[in-house]
């Protein structure tokens, strides 16, 4: 009876996997288990820098499997979604975003750098959120850099209305330099007068999907809307994605209507989900492992615990594929291997690797 019912799972599970993948296409295997990781970044072919969200950074070689921890100095407030959160490398600085502890239960997305080293980091910050609030939602914070600009995103801290307040920075995309200097084309010195200097874009809930193309250059993300109402779409200079006047598509979560979908005057995604899969990491796919993919969005979820490809050559008609689903749990980040293309997933509680079998 054990041998029937153990038999009936193994095929339940080969029916799932291959209904969206194709028997036998890809493997995915558990290569290191952590502590809710949250953000991850190469260092080099075989090393990986991970922030998990109690605030420790775990430098992991993937060629040894020697996981060693890097030492740092960040005041970090790990208080509901906030904590330690994402990580960037780029020409031997090392970026985070995190929860920054300012007193009295209130906090900020911050953004420190520091110089690349293996045991300990010792960051400086080059961009602090204003203003500190006594909330435990919505940071945000993922990371992205194109060329010699920073972007971030910068959560409404469950706010809802302050996304429409440009003098204030949550529920915006902000540019930065990597040194953390303002650039002179943002939209304050060219249209937007009263808007802070640091924001690029408004009108966002919490963004934690944000990649630079390595085909079009340009930058694309994904929000995490409320009870329905997930994005995927560009980010583009001095435009307003509307919320909380916009809903997406969604409802509060007690119901209630939020606002259109869409209407004029506001940005438009390229990609909507009704209701929310709760969107997480997104990178524009460019590799030889997947070399099919190449130039499709890869988006990955928390509640519903997939991988899904998009296909946007066309925007008003974006093909989208499960890849795989309820397999590895809530899915937060994705990093492609910068030689092979495979593919690597921070889940819940570890580190993954998908590749071809």
């Amino acid at each position: 009876m054990k041998v029937f019912v153990q038999t009936i799972k193994s095929f339940i599970f080969f029916f799932l996997f291959s209904s969206f993948v194709g028997a036998g296409e890809i493997n995915l295997k558990e290569i290191q288990k952590l502590d809710a990781p949250w953000g991850s970044t190469f260092i080099s072919d075989k090393e990986l820098l991970i922030t998990e969200k109690s605030g420790k950074i775990k430098l992991i070689n993937l060629v040894s499997g020697k996981v060693s921890e890097v030492i740092h100095n960040l005041k970090i407030l790990e208080d509901g979604q906030g904590g330690l959160l994402d990580i960037l490398y780029k020409d031997d600085i090392v970026y985070v975003s995190y929860s920054e502890d300012h007193g009295k239960f209130k906090s900020t997305t911050s953004i420190a750098r520091a110089n690349l080293n293996r045991g300990e980091l010792k960051f400086d910050n080059i961009f602090v959120a204003q203003p500190p609030i006594n909330s435990g939602y919505h940071f945000g914070s993922r990371l992205a850099v194109k060329d010699e600009f920073l972007f971030a995103s910068v959560g409404e801290r469950g706010q809802g209305m302050i996304a429409q307040d440009p003098t204030q920075h949550p529920g915006s995309i902000i540019r930065i330099k990597l040194d953390g200097s303002i650039p002179k084309d943002n939209p304050k010195f060219i249209d937007k007068k009263d808007w802070l200097p640091e924001i690029f874009q408004i009108g966002v809930r919490n963004t934690q999907g944000l990649t630079i193309s390595p085909f079009d250059k340009k930058v694309y993300a994904s929000n995490h809307g409320a009870k329905g109402g997930d994005w995927f779409g560009e980010i583009k200079k001095g435009e307003n994605y509307g919320w909380k006047i916009l809903g997406w598509g969604g409802t509060n979560y007690s119901g209630t209507k939020i606002g259109p979908k869409w209407m004029p005057g506001y940005t438009k995604a390229i990609k909507y989900w009704v209701p929310s899969i709760a969107t997480s990491a997104i990178t524009i796919y460019k590799g030889n492992e997947f070399k099919e993919w190449n130039g499709q969005a890869l988006v990955t979820s928390l509640k519903d615990m997939s991988l899904r490809k998009l296909d946007f050559s066309d925007t008003k008609n974006v093909r989208e594929e499960i890849v795989f689903q309820n397999q590895i749990g809530r899915i937060r980040d994705i990093q492609v291997h910068p030689v092979n293309g495979k593919i690597y997933f921070l889940s819940k509680d570890g580190l993954w690797l998908m590749e071809k079998n």
